[in-house]
């Protein structure tokens, strides 16, 4: 590149900090999820909604309208009176998931690039397929966020590539 372009480094240092502010959101996101997990599985999900309309009683009270707050309880609830082992599960291994993936994207070892692209475009599969029976705004906001990291993810893997 010539010095035509001084900018090419500021916009791979900014897709850098992007990939990493994304990953970091994968990580606290997978540990949130375990995290949840953990406390369904020795709480119950009846204590769990319990405390979800405790944690959002005062909320409620000064916004009776907050479809946030009626999400979370609707959630839930629904979780008390459904299948909740399927919820532990999942919640476990998705969680632990994409805590090993961004743990090993941080220490930046070659090969989960690949294996974190596959594993982030079966969320959006699985995301793709819960939208098509459901609409949800929320989760199709998380599938954008995993096709940005994706793109992010990517964009990292084909630039250690080319320093290699």
């Amino acid at each position: 590149m010539s010095a035509a372009f001084p900018a090419m480094p500021a916009r791979g240092s900014a897709l850098h900090l992007a990939y990493l502010v994304a990953i970091a959101i994968k990580g606290i996101d997978g540990l949130i999820e375990f995290v949840a997990g953990v406390l369904i599985a020795a709480l119950g999900s009846h204590e769990l909604y319990r405390f979800a309309v405790w944690a959002t009683a005062p909320e409620l009270a000064r916004h009776p309208g907050s479809h946030t707050i009626h999400a979370i309880r609707h959630g839930a609830y629904h979780l008390t009176h459904g299948p909740h082992r399927f919820a532990i599960i999942y919640l476990l291994c998705h969680g632990l998931l994409k805590i090993g993936l961004v743990i090993n994207l941080f220490i930046e070892h070659m090969w989960i690039f690949p294996v974190s692209v596959v594993v982030l475009l079966g969320f959006i599969g699985f995301m793709g397929v819960k939208l098509a029976a459901h609409w949800s705004p929320w989760l199709f906001a998380f599938a954008l966020f995993d096709t940005l990291t994706v793109a992010l993810v990517v964009n990292e893997w084909r630039t250690r590539l080319s320093k290699q």
